[in-house]
């Protein structure tokens, strides 16, 4: 970092990504002042650092955005701004939430189940039949991301051996709440 003013200088979001690729994870929650300053970026592909000197800086970045809100709804009772829209729409992708795809659902568990254990040094615990069908009956309000979280919980607080398998009574009592009378364990 270079010193510029009172201190050193910080280099921002865009400035990083120059010459990549920038996520905007969940941009309806951005407040609109931002959404403004994402649009003059976007659109000049320029900006001036915060404290600068005046003098623009350009940039070359991809924008990737994401949402789980309905941008339409979002426009038009005035909570983000059309023209971000327009700039960020050109190629949108549509994303179905886990609950509409629970057939993919072992292998995101599995994975996440692995990646924990790897990112902890642990052993992944495998899981049961059980485990499966009761996760797959879960609506997973939090999408994918509740579903990594879960499997990092259970991972650290399933009781058993490492090589035990989860059974779908360790699982949160919000995942089991909801499973079929069928897997229901109370």
């Amino acid at each position: 970092t270079e010193p510029e003013g009172d201190g050193p200088r910080k280099i921002g979001l865009f400035e990083q990504a120059d010459g990549g690729t920038l996520l905007l994870d969940e941009v309806a929650d951005m407040p609109l002042e931002t959404q403004g300053k994402i649009v003059r970026v976007l659109q000049d592909q320029t900006f001036e650092r915060l404290g600068g000197s005046g003098r623009r800086i350009r940039v070359d970045v991809r924008v990737i955005a994401s949402t789980n809100r309905d941008l339409q709804r979002e426009i038009a009772e005035g909570r983000f701004r059309e023209d971000l829209f327009y700039r960020l729409n050109v190629v949108p992708l549509r994303l179905p939430p886990l609950r509409e795809r629970r057939e993919d659902i072992e292998s995101l568990a599995t994975h996440f189940m692995e990646r924990a254990a790897q990112a902890a040094g642990l052993v992944p615990r495998p899981l049961g039949e059980d485990t499966l069908a009761a996760l797959q009956a879960y609506e997973w309000p939090g999408n994918v991301r509740q579903l990594r979280n879960v499997m990092d919980w259970l991972l650290i607080m399933a009781p058993g051996e490492p090589r035990d398998p989860i059974r779908a009574d360790m699982l949160p009592a919000e995942i089991t709440a909801v499973a079929p009378d069928s897997l229901r364990l109370d």
